[in-house]
Parts: structure tokens; sequence; C-alpha cells
């Protein structure tokens, strides 16, 4: 035989300089949930290892993360008191505009990502305000535009929205500059389906529907060709990254995706996916580090530059360690 695949895998040394899929902790993106109140790091029982923080607590995971070498956050936030029209999500002194503030006095080196959505702020726990049982599409995107707003004003470096209605990263993107934020970047939720996985994350956040579910504007999960066509709009509407969400489940989105649009693209390892590793791994069933490292693997190598996950700490500790990357 002339041909022999094992010969470049005879050793670590060599296995890691023909590596295909390459990454860096610098793509690496931590969400991080921060809640009304003082003195408060309340771990969230869905998601074992999770905290939300209150602003004066923060600091604490924030000095891990930099530790670690993770210097993207993207904050969510959680507002004692929730109305019709979600009016927490933009107000200048709202939990995410505190959290900003004060990450940027005492983290400047952190990169401030927030993540543009209703559903956490509004009474019905919809993302948009509402015309009847019916998310009223129009309406909702100059209350997007506004959210975003407030972020960067409060100090976010880049703004995601989440929501998914149609038109809102132009929304945003005109609101921005008309204030002079040109240099702002959009992070696009583009391809962001209608998923079981987000089950953790709706418990962390208190952003579950109160009636109904969001299917009407998340995607069916059964469609590829709809996410090209959700990618390619938020670009021609100004997205600077498009993200795909999950991550695990549609790592065949990720590729395709990746493929049409000549943005950076994002994966987001959602809170199911989290919770899946941390029980089964603590009934013994798998590896932990090993399923983390895997995962994070497999987004990137299906396409993805960019990497939301709640275990940023433990991949950047595996890449430290040459075990990823």
């Amino acid at each position: 035989m002339t041909i022999r695949p094992r010969r470049l895998r005879g050793n670590d040394t060599l296995r890691r300089m023909v590596r295909e899929t390459r990454m860096d902790k610098s793509s690496l993106i931590y969400p991080m949930f921060v809640k009304e109140g003082n003195d408060i790091r309340e771990e969230i029982p869905s998601m074992d290892g999770q905290y939300r923080y209150s602003v004066d607590c923060m600091g604490f995971e924030l000095e891990r993360l930099l530790n670690a070498g993770v210097k993207n956050v993207m904050f969510f936030g959680i507002p004692d008191q929730k109305d019709e029209v979600g009016s927490g999500a933009y107000n200048e002194n709202g939990i995410v505009q505190r959290a900003l503030r004060e990450a940027k006095e005492k983290f400047p080196e952190l990169y401030l990502i927030t993540d543009v959505c209703m559903c956490e702020y509004t009474s019905h726990g919809h993302c948009g305000m509402l015309c009847g049982h019916d998310v009223d599409n129009d309406r909702t995107l100059d209350l997007l535009a506004k959210t975003a707003l407030s972020h960067v004003e409060a100090g976010a470096d880049m703004v995601a929205p989440s929501d998914m209605m149609d038109g809102r990263v132009r929304a945003i993107r005109t609101m921005l500059d008309q204030a002079g934020h040109t240099g702002t970047p959009i992070m696009s939720y583009a391809v962001k389906y209608a998923s079981a996985f987000y089950g953790p994350f709706r418990e962390a956040a208190g952003s579950a529907p109160s009636f109904g579910d969001r299917k009407t504007y998340q995607m069916d999960f059964h469609n590829k060709r709809e996410g090209i066509k959700e990618a390619l709009l938020d670009v021609e509407e100004g997205a600077d990254i498009i993200m795909v969400k999950p991550a695990m489940a549609y790592q065949d989105v990720i590729t395709e995706v990746r493929k049409v649009v000549n943005t950076p693209v994002a994966a987001y390892s959602v809170s199911g996916e989290y919770a899946m590793v941390k029980a089964g791994a603590k009934l013994g069933y798998i590896d932990e580090e090993r399923i983390i490292g895997e995962m994070a693997v497999g987004a990137y190598r299906a396409g993805a530059d960019i990497y939301l996950t709640y275990f940023a700490k433990e991949i950047a500790k595996m890449m430290d360690e040459g075990k990823i990357g």
C-alpha cells in the first residue's frame, strides 16, 4: 500500500501538526445571567454550576473568566418587574444597562455583548408586543431598536438580537447609525429554531411564555433552506455576524450557512446541551471533559468561527492544555 492514512496519526505532535480544525480562546463567548438585587449568587437548579448574579456580585465570575482567558461575555437580564411592553428592556437604569456600566468600569478588558429581546421583560413572556394572542412583528421593531441603543449607550460593544422578528436587524442598524454608533456590530440570532433544547434557559431567565409557544416566529427544526434565507436576509439588513442556535443538533445548518455568507458564523451551545452533559456526567455515564471538547470541536468543524457556551472556562483550559484547538 502506498497510501496509508495512519501515517499521520502516529503520535500526538504529528496529529496536532496536521489538525484541520483550529480553535482559539478569543472565539469563545460566555453567556451570563444578571438579576436585580444585592449580594446574590444564586445557582440555577437545571444548570448545575451556573448562577444568576446581582450586579454587585458578578465581578466574581468576570474575574474567573479573565483568569481563564475568556474575554467575551454576553449578558442576559432578569428584571424584578415586567409589563405588557417589556419597558425594563430599554430602561436606561435596567438590569443589563447597570451591569454594562459596572463591568465597563471594573473590567475594561472585557468585550461586552448583550442579548436583545423582550421575553425576559414582558409579563406574557413572548418576544414582542402582542396583538391579541399574536406577536405584533412591526410594532415590536422600534422597542427592539430602543433596547439595543440603550445597551450601546450603557457600554455594550456589540448587540445580539434574538427575538426573530422580521426586519429587526435593519431597525436596529438604522437606530444605532442615526445615534452615531455606526461602528457597533450586530450579531444576529438569524437562524434560531423553536427548540426543546432551550428548556433550562427559560427557567434560568424566567422567560417561558405564559401561553402558547414561539413557533410563529422561531423556525421549524425540520427546515434547512429557510435558515439560509434568514441568514441572507439578515446580512442584507446589516448583520455583521450570523448565529445558528442551537449548535449540537444543527451542525448541518452551520455548514450550509458558512457556505453562503461572507460574515463570521457563530454557534450557540444552548442550555439543554449543557444540562444533558452535566446530568450524564453526574450519573457516571460519560466523560464530561471529553464530551465538552468533542461538542465544541464539532461546532467549529462544521464551520463556526465563534462559539457561545456555558463551558467557556472549561474549553479554554482544554485549549491551554493542548487537548483541543
